[in-house]
């Protein structure tokens, strides 16, 4: 990685884990509480998924007009352009992960800061089924 991409990474990286915390998405009671619709939900996450979904609205159309990125060669866009069983199973997975950790790969990161150890262990376990998933899939 060049120097230029890797202090952008370092900024904008710096950013998201502020803009994280500032959320409450580093606290897992809170995620959990946004999660828990049946009993004493705390809509207030509801609102960082709306600044995200506003933010991609007009990113998005955005870039796509442009010729190229600022600091690499090329785009790097999804070629998946359909939902498939892989896919399906791993959003599963992921929203199951999300719900009884009450962290998601981003903010676990972020709160690994803060010497917080179930995230450290939430962590781990990410890593360890990144992984396998990577190693069953080279299986196929």
């Amino acid at each position: 990685m060049k120097m230029k991409q890797s202090v952008a990474a370092l900024i904008i990286g710096g950013f998201f884990g502020a803009g994280l915390a500032m959320a409450g998405m580093l606290n897992p009671a809170k995620v959990q509480g946004f999660l828990n619709i049946t009993g004493q939900w705390d809509p207030s996450l509801m609102f960082v998924m709306i600044g995200g979904i506003g933010v991609a609205a007009i990113g998005f159309p955005l870039i796509r007009r442009r010729s190229g990125p600022i600091l690499a060669d090329s785009y790097s866009w999804p070629e998946l352009v359909t939902l498939d069983r892989p896919l399906l199973l791993g959003a599963a997975i992921f929203g199951i992960g999300w719900g009884l950790g009450g962290l998601c790969p981003g903010p676990a990161i972020a709160v690994l800061s803060i010497a917080f150890w179930p995230a450290a262990l939430f962590t781990a376990s990410m890593l360890a089924g990144l992984f396998i998933g990577q190693k069953l899939k080279a299986a196929q």
